[in-house]
């Protein structure tokens, strides 16, 4: 089944900007592995709110979405697709003679079936019978500290690449390909760097144009997405762009104010606690967040301050504690 991000954020299709972080913010705090330790359930509602939130975030992304659906990356490709020279899709398409994917006359639009349907109606408007190769998906996991600096990995892939012999076609001189024993594609290990941004958070999409399964047909190869995930953060919260941190403060320093050392992802900082600090304030440093990604500037540290009671205490402090007792309920 295609998946409706609407409501996989639980909004409407007229939801604003506004309603639609206010969505995320609610179910990334209830889903978050940090709070669903173990939970696979909740990790993988977590990733299908994030893929919700990438699209519906991103007025270009969902404009795209709203029009095709899960398939929207190929947008662009269907107003190609139009009228000579580019133009809007023509409105009455004649699928009849197109695998859609399913049995009988069932449609499946949620997987490769359609993407089929589009490759097909692209091949036959070209007048030719070659199709793209798919495209595919490979999954990639980072740290936050990555994710706040971007990274780099050599990844080495298994894939399928056309036959250099019969050049995808699977024939030699009308016989079967000795090399590839007519299927038209080998089996290649291949080495990929793959470059990650700065910003990017779980169920980020990176594509790697033409890297995808190669076509049998001598069409172009498919494209491969490396689908990436952020591993939770013993210290870090992670908010969209903001993070969240708890510190701990000794009591007499939340109630007389003071100096606290700060811990953020790319080193530390002072904050500066005013007296009466209440225990679970909030303080917000401003630009110690994460990376905005594709774009300048970045999210905000929000340290939440936790006061620590005194244990252990001498008779001169137990009485200092007494008299207090007796001063504030006087």
């Amino acid at each position: 089944m295609a998946k409706d991000y609407y409501n996989v954020l639980g909004i409407s299709k007229t939801a604003t900007d506004k309603e639609i972080k206010a969505a995320f913010r609610k179910l990334a705090r209830k889903y978050h592995p940090d709070v669903n330790p173990g939970n696979k359930s909740a990790e993988e509602k977590f990733k299908e709110i994030n893929q919700a939130h990438e699209v519906l975030s991103d007025p270009d992304k969902r404009q795209k979405y709203d029009q095709y659906g899960e398939q929207w990356q190929y947008a662009d490709h269907f107003a190609g697709a139009g009228a000579p020279g580019g133009g809007q899709t023509p409105p009455n398409y004649d699928f009849s003679g197109f695998n859609f994917g399913g049995q009988g006359t069932s449609s499946n639009f949620g997987g490769e079936g359609f993407s089929d349907i589009f490759e097909q109606l692209l091949n036959r408007r070209r007048g030719g019978r070659t199709r793209r190769g798919r495209d595919l998906e490979q999954p990639v996991e980072i740290s936050l500290e990555e994710a706040m600096s971007g990274a780099s990995r050599l990844l080495n892939l298994q894939s399928q690449e056309a036959c250099s012999t019969c050049n995808g076609t699977g024939q030699q001189q009308k016989a079967v390909c000795p090399t590839c024993q007519g299927v038209g594609g080998v089996s290649r290990t291949k080495q990929l760097e793959l470059k990650i941004p700065s910003g990017v958070r779980t169920g980020s999409r990176i594509r790697m144009a033409g890297q995808g399964e190669a076509s049998h047909g001598g069409g172009a190869p498919g494209d491969l997405y490396m689908v990436i995930t952020v591993r939770p953060h013993p210290k870090f919260e992670r908010l969209e762009d903001d993070l969240l941190s708890t510190i701990s403060v000794p009591l007499v320093t939340a109630v007389l104010g003071g100096t606290v050392t700060v811990p953020t992802l790319t080193g530390r900082l002072e904050l500066k606690i005013p007296p009466e600090t209440q225990n679970g304030q909030v303080f917000k440093l401003a630009g110690q967040g994460l990376p905005h990604l594709g774009k300048t500037g970045r999210g905000d540290l929000r340290v939440k301050i936790s006061a620590v009671l005194p244990t252990k205490l001498s008779p001169e402090e137990r009485a200092l504690f007494q008299k207090l007792q007796k001063m504030r309920s006087a």
